[in-house]
């Protein structure tokens, strides 16, 4: 695995470990407010504030997997596999509830897998 592709997936485990201190940590704080275009208000809700650290795990879960796939495994296969899935959960989110998800959830993913082919 090249330099450049271990940079970008610890740059998106850093992402999916701060949208894991939004969610599960951070939940009704004011930046998670303006993150995800909520009130604290709704954010404090308590069916909303257990579905936000129920996703915040995940995220955290995945920032783990890349990390372990780069530096226990040094698999570029699972790499690939953990970029591929973080691009199609990005697209579907970018369909179903905001466009610049693609970008901002799924952006580093996919440099990190374009650099995976080089």
């Amino acid at each position: 695995m090249n330099i450049v592709t271990i940079i970008l997936s610890v740059l998106v485990a850093a992402e999916f470990f701060y949208i894991f201190y939004l969610e599960t940590i951070a939940t009704a704080s004011a930046k998670t407010s303006k993150v995800f275009g909520m009130t604290t208000d709704e954010l404090s809700q308590k069916n909303v504030n257990v579905l936000f650290k129920n996703q915040g795990i995940y995220n955290g879960l995945l920032a783990v997997l890349i990390l372990l796939s780069v530096f226990a495994f040094s698999s570029k296969t699972a790499v690939i596999c953990l970029m591929s899935y973080i691009v199609a959960v990005a697209l579907y989110g970018s369909f179903t509830s905001n466009p610049k998800i693609i970008l901002m959830q799924g952006g580093l993913a996919i440099l990190t897998l374009i650099s995976c082919i080089f």
